[in-house]
Order: C-alpha cells, then structure tokens, then sequence
C-alpha cells in the first residue's frame, strides 16, 4: 500500500471500506483495529495518540492505551495511517487517503493542509542534487501566515 513520493496511501475512507482493504491485503482486523480505525474517520482532523484513546474508551471503556498504540504503530507501518510531528507537541495521526503535508504558523499556531504538488519541486530537487527522498508529510514546515505576516506589516 504504498503511494508515489514517499506518501503512504490508503484508497479507502470508510470504516467498512478500510476493513475490507485491509482483509484483502492479508491483515488480520482485530476489534480495537477496528475501533481505531471508527476513531480516525469519524474523530477530529489531526488527532493525537491520546486524543484517539480517549475516543476509543468513548466506544469501549476497556481499551488499554498500549492496544491503541500498537494498533496505530501496524495501521502505519500497512500504510493506513500517517503520524505528523505539527510543531512542538505530540505526533497527529489521519489516515493515508490523500497525501499533503503541513504548514504551520509559528505566531498563532494556524495549521494548513498543503496540497503534495507545493513540495514537488523541493522534493525533486533533494533527490536530485543530493539523492534524498523527502517525505514531507512528517514534520510541518515551520513559518507565518498570511493574516500574521499582514499585521505584522501594519
């Protein structure tokens, strides 16, 4: 399941869907798979890991945090989901189904979806002059945006 430009990918966006993409691939789906996966689609955008546990036990109290964790942890490594470190706090997760990476106001802490066409030409460029391959949808590029630099201006 893996994508072009060092993104992992996922065709699917539904619970049902992602179950069954992930069976097809040979997975085993466990119920906290499963519970994870509920968390991710139907939760906020950008969860963190406590965020997705807390979301869990709102489904089934007795989730252990380390069940979540590890299901996380495979989810990625299939290539169902994607950690981002967005600035100085802890790593968000969302699923795979289109790949961007993240921009990230230093002033007010604004985060933006970044389309995968913005970091072609830098990734293109690293792995041409120094034969790197850029996965820019693991850290956020760190800078100002536009309503922040504006009042700066004024």
């Amino acid at each position: 399941m893996a994508g072009g430009r060092g993104y992992p990918s996922v065709m699917s966006s539904t619970v049902e869907e992602l179950v069954a993409q992930l069976r097809d691939g040979g997975s085993r789906v466990t119920t906290a798979r499963r519970l994870v996966l509920t968390a991710l689609v139907k939760g906020a955008d950008h969860p963190t890991a406590e965020e997705l546990l807390v979301a869990v036990r709102a489904l089934a109290p007795d989730v252990h945090a380390s069940t979540v964790y590890r299901n996380l942890e495979e989810l990625e490594r299939l290539g169902v989901v994607v950690h981002t470190h967005l600035g100085h706090g802890a790593a968000t997760y969302h699923l795979a189904t289109e790949a961007h990476g993240h921009l990230v106001c230093e002033v007010c802490g604004a985060t933006l979806e970044a389309p995968e066409d913005l970091f072609e030409a830098m990734a293109e460029g690293a792995k041409r002059r120094l034969g790197f391959e850029l996965r820019p949808y693991h850290f956020a590029v760190l800078g100002v945006c536009a309503d922040c630099a504006s009042e700066a201006e004024a």
